[in-house]
């Protein structure tokens, strides 16, 4: 199943939702289907090390997205 993000439009709630098939989620605050899917960063595994060939964000040093600035 896979792992969405979304915000509410109704309430501005974010929240994760595993979704299967054709399942349609709600928001989990107010109840509400209006729902604006956000787009999901990959942050994979390094063992400890950063690898050469993924960008890292200029401000913080980490992978884009983590630290809400990219």
């Amino acid at each position: 199943m896979p792992l969405y993000e979304y915000t509410c439009q109704a309430c501005d709630h974010a929240f994760e939702a595993l979704v299967q098939g054709s399942q349609s989620p709600s928001c989990p605050e107010c109840g509400s289907d209006q729902l604006e899917k956000k787009w999901s960063t990959f942050a994979p595994s390094m063992g400890g090390s950063q690898s050469a060939d993924l960008p890292m964000c200029q401000t913080c040093g980490q992978l884009p997205g983590a630290c809400g600035l990219n």
